[in-house]
C-alpha cells in the first residue's frame, strides 16, 4: 500500500459507511455470494443478484465499480446492484484486484475474466446472453470503457494482445456490431457510464494515475488510457451521466463529442442542479431520491433495447 491509498480507502470506508447504514437485503431478491471467477479466491470473487420467483432467463448486468482504481469490493456495491436485480435483471457484482497491489491492465484482466464467467455459467445462474448490459462509475467507468474497446476496436485489441498478452476467451458483440444471426455467445445491447473518468491527463487525478500505471504515467500510458482515442462506430449505445457537483463533470463531455462524431447512440444527463449540488457516484447512494431515479432512469434505458 501507500499513503494515497491509506487515505482514499480510509476516506471512502468511512462515507460509505454511513451511506449504507441499516441496509439489508431486500426480501424480494436472491443472492449467490463469493463465487471464484479467477485463480485468486481472495481478489476475484463475485455476487449473482436475481429477483425472487423467476425461473426464465433473465437480462444481465454487469457492475464495474468505482474508487479510484484503488479502492472498492463487491460488498460496498452490493445494495446498489441488489436494486438494479430489483428492476427485472440477474445482476453481477464483482471485486476486482486493486492498485497498488495490482498495476494495470489487472483490473481490466478481471473484467475479461468476468465477462466469460457469465457465458460460461449461463445455465446455472439463468443468464440471457441475447441481452446483456453492463455499467460503471468512476475508475470503474474507465476499466468498463476499456473493455468495450478491445471487444470494438480491432487496433486497440492488438495494441493490448502485443503488449500486455490479454485475450478475450468468448465472442462478444455490441448491439451496433453484430448481425442478424451472427455466432456470437453474448451481446452487449447498451452500457451506462456513472460520473465516470476518460481521459487521464487532468489535474483532478494527478496523484491516482502513478499508483495504477506500472511507468507511473507515462506518455506512452496516458495515451493508450485516453478512452475517446480509441472510440470507434461499433461502441455500443452508451448512458452517460454526472452530477452538478462531481469533481469529474467536464469528463462526459469527452465521450460525448467522440459519440457524436463517430454516430454512437448515447444519451447524455447531468442531475441535479445549483441548489441541488449533487456529488461524486450519488447514484449508489440508494436511500436518496435522485440515486433512486437515475438507476431507475439507466435500468428504462436498458430495457428499451430488449
Amino acid at each position: 500500500m501507500s499513503k494515497i491509498s491509506d487515505k482514499i480507502r480510509k476516506d471512502f470506508k468511512e462515507n460509505d459507511d454511513i451511506r449504507d447504514a441499516g441496509l439489508v437485503t431486500p426480501s424480494g431478491i436472491v443472492r449467490y455470494d463469493d463465487i471464484v471467477y479467477g485463480n485468486d479466491r481472495f481478489w476475484q470473487r463475485l455476487d449473482v443478484y436475481r429477483p425472487y420467483n423467476t425461473k426464465d432467463n433473465l437480462p444481465v448486468i454487469i457492475s464495474v465499480h468505482g474508487g479510484a482504481w484503488m479502492y472498492g469490493d463487491k460488498e460496498r456495491y452490493q445494495y446498489y446492484c441488489m436494486e438494479l436485480a430489483k428492476e427485472g435483471f440477474a445482476v453481477i457484482n464483482f471485486t476486482y484486484r486493486l492498485a497498488p497491489e495490482y498495476k494495470f491492465p489487472a483490473p481490466l484482466e478481471d473484467t475479461v475474466l468476468v465477462f466469460d464467467w457469465m457465458v460460461e455459467n449461463t445455465i446455472k445462474y439463468g443468464f440471457d446472453l441475447k441481452n446483456v448490459f453492463a455499467l460503471g462509475d468512476s475508475a470503474g467507468a474507465h476499466i468498463l470503457a476499456k473493455y468495450l474497446l478491445l471487444l470494438t476496436n480491432d487496433s486497440f485489441k492488438d495494441i493490448m494482445q502485443k503488449g500486455y498478452a490479454l485475450n478475450i476467451k468468448h465472442n462478444i458483440e455490441t448491439l451496433p456490431k453484430a448481425k442478424l444471426n451472427s455466432n456470437f455467445d453474448a451481446c452487449i445491447k447498451a452500457v451506462a457510464f456513472n460520473c465516470g473518468v476518460y481521459r487521464l491527463n487532468e489535474k483532478e487525478l494527478d496523484g491516482y494515475i502513478p499508483e495504477y500505471m506500472p511507468e507511473g504515467g507515462s506518455d506512452d500510458e496516458l495515451k493508450i488510457m485516453d478512452i475517446p482515442s480509441y472510440v470507434t462506430e461499433y461502441f455500443p449505445p452508451t448512458y452517460l451521466m454526472t452530477g452538478s457537483a462531481d469533481f469529474l463533470k467536464k469528463q462526459p463531455i469527452y465521450m460525448a463529442d467522440v459519440f457524436s462524431d463517430k454516430n454512437v447512440p448515447f444519451v447524455y444527463r447531468m442531475y441535479g442542479d445549483e441548489i441541488n449540488k449533487l456529488t461524486h457516484i450519488f447514484h449508489c447512494d440508494i436511500k436518496s431520491k435522485d440515486g433512486i431515479q437515475c438507476n431507475k432512469d439507466e435500468c428504462k434505458f436498458f430495457r428499451s433495447f430488449i
